[in-house]
């Protein structure tokens, strides 16, 4: 994401008048509509991926892994809107922080989000969450939080690949200095969370662990990292949660001491069997990870989203009116589906997403308008596992002048770290959620102007 300062348009002046109009949601929303211009370079593309390795191969893998990851068209999105969503996440972390809602969450929390600390020790603050949003015109609302976001570097190399379709576009192009400064800014957010858990010596290993990662969708981008440690003087390994051993008081990977783990599973709670040297190592604090079982429980269970949409729960929680404020206005209203509301649920289906409290990447997740009874009935049983979300529209993005091709659906995705946007990305879909299967689809930069 680059937000620049752009010429401002005379979109209904007077003659002899210095009536202007600033770009912002109208002119964004037509660009949306209108601009048809490739602006990502595939060439380019491919020797950026090349390059981060250092030797050619990790294009042909996304190519033959994922070869709708990358769209080539930019989203636009008004400035306003890219600050909103700031101010939505500076939201969220203010919830958060408060001791009551510690409270509320962690008493119903598995064992491992309640860890005990030693006195004067903290948790990493985690990395990389993702805060997903539609955008509808003037409407933006938080759909859900992650915290695992995948897709941060491969978005850094995507910024290396655009190129300007016209000089009109140039302003608002990422630059190679942009890429490499969040490259930096991410290998930086690594060592504060190895000082932020209370360890004094230097940061020597990372373990990039994930099940089975060579067959994960999004392999390339643990290579990605793989070699972003490397350049930066720390060892790292990419490894399933099985390959770990907790011994002597150290998690190992082989021969190698792990000190901390960019962990990338969706077993949140470490429950798995595969998970027991990690489990070991976070109830016992002798290695960092990030991001851990705390943060979900704090952040990512998508009942969160009931409260945060609830002014009476807000206000109980003792949260402050203008943070209320921001809240209630961009957190489309939430409950949490039980067998008790099914009737009324039912009949409002058309109006509403379901969602698995605990789910990722949009699986067991449903329109209301394409709920069979048999699928509702299987979401009844799973009583007060499941949210349902008023629908918030997402925006759309037309590729190509031929009106009877349809547009494309788009998602932004903010990642985040200590509650200062890192970076925004557009998902580009069609389907009832982001999937990476649709041929122009993928992620895609955004482009905005002030």
């Amino acid at each position: 994401m680059k937000e620049v300062i752009h010429p401002t348009l005379d979109l209904a002046a007077e003659p002899g008048t210095r009536a202007e109009v600033p770009i912002g949601t109208v002119l964004a929303e037509v660009m949306n509509q209108d601009c048809h211009c490739l602006t990502l370079d595939r060439t380019a593309l491919a020797r950026a991926l090349d390059a981060e390795l250092g030797t050619p191969g990790l294009s042909a893998l996304v190519r033959e892994r994922c070869p709708f990851v990358f769209a080539a068209q930019p989203v636009f999105v008004a400035g306003t809107h890219l600050r909103r969503m700031a101010e939505v996440i500076r939201a969220v972390d203010a919830v958060v922080a408060l001791p009551a809602w510690h409270e509320r969450v962690l008493a119903a929390a598995p064992e491992t989000a309640r860890v005990s600390l030693p006195p004067g020790q903290a948790l990493p603050r985690s990395v990389f969450f993702g805060y997903d949003f539609h955008l509808d015109r003037d409407q933006l609302g938080l759909i859900e939080v992650n915290t695992n976001a995948g897709g941060a570097l491969l978005n850094a190399v995507l910024a290396r690949a655009q190129r300007a379709c016209c000089p009109e576009m140039a302003p608002l192009i990422p630059t190679a200095v942009h890429a490499a400064a969040f490259e930096a800014e991410i290998v930086a957010m690594f060592r504060a969370e190895w000082l932020h858990s209370g360890q004094t010596g230097p940061l020597r290993t990372i373990a990039i662990v994930d099940e089975a990662p060579a067959q994960q969708y999004l392999y390339a981008e643990f290579l990605l990292f793989g070699a972003l440690f490397e350049r930066h003087g720390l060892q790292a390994v990419i490894a399933a949660p099985s390959e770990l051993d907790w011994r002597a008081g150290r998690l190992w990977h082989g021969d190698t001491a792990i000190d901390l783990v960019y962990n990338r599973l969706t077993d949140f709670y470490f429950e798995q069997p595969a998970s027991a040297a990690l489990r070991q190592a976070w109830m016992t604090q002798t290695a960092a990870i990030t991001p851990h079982p705390q943060a979900h429980a704090l952040y990512a269970d998508k009942r969160h989203l009931a409260v945060f949409s609830d002014e009476a729960a807000l206000t109980a929680l003792g949260v402050p009116a203008d943070t209320r404020a921001v809240l209630l206005a961009h957190v489309p209203h939430t409950e949490v589906v039980s067998a008790a509301h099914a009737e009324r649920l039912w009949a409002a289906r058309r109006g509403l997403f379901f969602k698995p409290a605990g789910g990722y990447g949009s699986r067991a997740a449903w329109r209301g308008d394409k709920l069979t009874r048999r699928v509702w009935d299987e979401i009844l049983a799973h009583d007060g596992d499941y949210v349902a979300q008023a629908i918030a529209t997402p925006g759309q993005r037309q590729l190509a002048a031929d009106e009877t091709q349809r547009p494309m659906k788009f998602d932004l995705r903010a990642y985040a770290y200590d509650t200062q946007v890192q970076w925004v990305a557009a998902r580009l879909y069609q389907g009832q959620t982001t999937n990476f299967r649709t041929e122009g689809g993928g992620f895609a930069p955004v482009y905005s102007t002030r």
